[in-house]
Formats: C-alpha cells, sequence, structure tokens
C-alpha cells in the first residue's frame, strides 16, 4: 500500500563531466582503427583504413598486427581485415554482467529528484507486473511508495499496458480471457475493446498511464526500458498522487528510460515485441 512522506528540498542533477581524453596515443589510434572496422560490414583494406583514420599505412599495419595477435582484429587471405572474435567474446561477458537494476538505480534517483515522486521499475511475470526497485524520499511528500516485491495487473497499472501492448491481438484476448479483465476501481478498463484502443494509444505515443485505474487517488506514467535485442525487459513509472501528477514529467521519463536501455546496450532499430 502507498504511504505518504515529507517534501524534498529542490535538487539539482550534477553537470555532466567533459569526455576524457586518451592519454597514450597508441591506444587512441586502435581505438580509431576499431571504430572503422566496426563501420564496415565487409572486410576492410589496410589503405582504406588507413584513409578513414588519418594514419600512416605503416602505422595502422603494425597496430593491426598486435590487433590480429590479441584476436581482436581478423585479418583474410586476400589482406583486408575484419573485427575478430575476441571482441564478440568480451561482448558476451559484459551482456552477462549487465543487470538492469544497476543500469537503472542512478537515472531513478535523478528522475526522482527532478519529479519529488516514487519512481519505480517493474518487470512482467506472467499475467502480472512485479517491482523490482524504485527510487523514493523518506523526506519527499505526497508520494506513493509501492513495495518491491509487490503484484498488480498488466491491465490496470501503466507498465503493464507497456508490455500488453507488445504484444498481438491473439495474446491480448487471451490475457483478457485468463484474468475476466477484473477490474479494482471505477476506473479500471474492463472491456476488452477499450483496453485494445488504449493499447493502440500506448504504441502511437510511447509510453503508457494508469488513471486511478489501480487505486483511487493514484496515477503513473511509464516508458519501457529494453536491452540489446529490443526486447521490452522492463516499465520505469512515476507513481503520484491524482493531483500532482504532471504531463511535464513525461519527456524526462522517458528519456530517463531511453538512457537505462542504453545502457544495456538498446538500439531503437532493434525492437522486438516482449513476447
Amino acid at each position: 500500500m502507498p504511504r505518504v512522506t515529507t517534501p524534498d528540498a529542490a535538487m539539482i542533477a550534477p553537470s555532466a563531466a567533459p569526455a576524457p581524453q586518451i592519454a597514450i596515443q597508441v591506444l587512441e589510434r586502435t581505438m580509431h582503427l576499431l571504430d572503422a572496422l566496426a563501420e564496415h560490414p565487409d572486410p576492410v583494406s589496410l589503405k582504406e583504413l588507413a584513409q578513414a583514420t588519418g594514419l600512416h599505412p605503416s602505422t595502422a599495419h603494425r597496430i593491426l598486427n598486435d590487433l590480429v595477435a590479441g584476436r581482436y582484429v581478423d585479418r583474410v587471405d586476400s589482406g583486408m581485415y575484419s573485427l575478430g572474435m575476441r571482441l564478440l567474446e568480451l561482448g558476451h561477458l559484459v551482456k552477462g554482467r549487465l543487470n538492469v537494476r544497476d543500469a537503472a538505480i542512478t537515472p531513478m534517483r535523478m528522475l526522482h529528484r527532478l519529479t519529488g515522486q516514487t519512481v519505480n521499475l517493474s518487470v512482467r511475470q506472467g499475467d502480472e507486473i512485479v517491482y523490482i526497485d524504485r527510487a523514493y524520499s523518506e523526506r519527499s511528500g505526497m508520494q506513493v511508495v509501492r513495495a518491491i516485491g509487490g503484484r498488480a495487473p498488466l491491465h490496470l497499472t501503466s507498465t503493464g499496458k507497456l508490455f500488453l501492448s507488445a504484444d498481438d491481438a491473439r495474446l491480448i484476448r487471451a490475457y483478457a480471457l485468463r484474468t475476466g479483465l477484473h477490474g479494482h476501481t471505477a476506473n479500471s478498463l474492463t472491456d476488452l475493446a477499450k483496453l485494445e484502443r488504449e493499447l493502440d494509444q500506448v504504441r502511437a505515443k510511447g509510453y503508457a498511464r494508469d488513471n486511478e485505474e489501480l487505486e483511487m487517488g493514484v496515477r503513473c506514467i511509464a516508458a519501457g526500458v529494453h536491452d540489446d535485442t529490443g526486447k521490452l525487459i522492463a516499465g520505469l513509472s512515476i507513481s503520484a498522487p491524482a493531483d500532482r501528477m504532471q504531463d511535464g514529467w513525461i519527456d524526462a521519463l522517458v528519456d530517463t528510460a531511453g538512457q537505462i536501455s542504453d545502457a544495456l546496450g538498446y538500439e531503437p532499430s532493434h525492437a522486438v515485441s516482449a513476447a
């Protein structure tokens, strides 16, 4: 159940740190070569790489030889170069260590400081969402604080609607049959046709709302978090007393969800359904 705390003083997010400078020249050149190789799906010649990076061919050749020895670059028989399997191995290690909660916690705290309201991170489990993390302040007033581990039906929550919107029509109808679309308040969407229209709006806008559908006096807005395959894996939501919810927070919410997705390797061109 939600509970109320006291107002927090306004806090300003620290300004972005300047981009770090690479102190070792050979590392900078190596990174330029790897970036140039990454831009080409097919093997690239030494001449093309030297031109792309501004390096002398002999310098590029020496660095590429070392990268080939370390399996970071492959040299094919024709004297062309491509990215090597060692990068794939390292990429899998990085992916395996990524955790949506770890990626989300700092952006969530910054969004809470901006809004003064509770920010929730939720995932889908079957026909429900589960709250797995939150950012809030004991000193911030009129907050809706959800318990970590708490559950709620998909069709009654903003994050749940995100997941339903990623399903096709057949799966949405199956969900409606299984759950009966039971409501909790007079605002709950208990009619399949109305729910489908709402999900169309979610797809069009890129965010979802809960308009006192789970609990009277509480509104939520949510945006999706995607992994490196484009799959919707979590929802980031702001929960607030109904009279305090502000549409002005939507852009910040969507941007924050995007930051978390970026940290997980998401690229919009890779978007897929959550199924």
